[in-house]
């Protein structure tokens, strides 16, 4: 069902007045990835425990400009490709739950695994990435989605010209959508929905959008990670769509 869109949403306003006066540096350097430790590091993440939910951890992976995003006529600039980007996938169509939907390379928590070690494991699976606790920079809030699931976003630096192979049982194509796209003017968008009293939140993406989980995910992370805030996401909603 259809709701009002509120486009952009007034958080996101204030912050653009901020990010338009100081822009950060997303150069893919040393600095860039202190920055991103220094500000996990003063981040107090938030763990949601409920018993009715499956955990799961997801990858949120910031790398540079490599090559086309290709994903929704986002722009390709040759000249920025030391501009950082994060590892956004379209899941398989083989899927049974989510098909076609964009998401982080991530999956279900197994017996015995903490998040780290599921993000790290469904890297290799998804995308055939292979990082270790050393590229860890952070941990973000756990959001607990209509679907059924808590899910713990954890934040890896991958560094420069990651070589990546998505695997076609789980992930269609995946894209390495420049961090500039999170810190647009018209981020984040806030729709009604007769469904909650909450607001869903979606991202600009390219000349469309993408909704929570995963665009609260990445919310969170422009906030948390790169501006230095302690904005919290957990209470916004999912599209109707993404409840089952």
């Amino acid at each position: 069902m259809q709701g009002t869109v509120v486009e952009p949403a007034r958080a996101g306003l204030d912050h653009a007045e901020r990010i338009l006066s100081k822009m950060p540096d997303l150069t893919v350097n040393h600095r860039l990835r202190q920055l991103l430790v220094s500000n996990l590091e003063a981040f107090d993440s938030k763990e949601i425990v409920d018993h009715e939910r499956k955990n799961a951890a997801v990858a949120l992976v910031v790398t540079n400009c490599q090559q086309p995003a290709d994903i929704d006529e986002v722009i390709f600039d040759p000249d920025a490709c030391d501009q950082a980007a994060f590892i956004l996938t379209t899941r398989s169509a083989r899927l049974n739950n989510h098909r076609g939907q964009r998401a982080f390379p991530g999956g279900r928590i197994d017996h015995g695994e903490t998040a780290e070690q599921a993000a790290l494991r469904e890297l290799e699976e998804e995308i055939g990435l292979k990082l270790s606790n050393e590229h860890i920079l952070g941990q973000l809030d756990d959001y607990a989605t209509r679907s059924g699931y808590v899910i713990t976003p954890i934040v890896f630096w991958g560094g420069s010209n990651l070589q990546m192979r998505a695997n076609p049982d789980e992930v269609e194509t995946i894209h390495a959508v420049p961090i500039k796209e999170l810190l647009r003017e018209d981020a984040p968008m806030l729709e009604s929905i007769p469904e909650s009293e909450q607001p869903v939140l979606k991202m600009p993406l390219g000349s469309r959008w993408f909704a929570a989980p995963t665009a609260a995910i990445a919310y969170q992370f422009r906030e948390v990670a790169i501006l230095g805030k302690s904005t919290r996401v957990a209470h916004f909603e999912q599209p109707y769509f993404a409840w089952k």
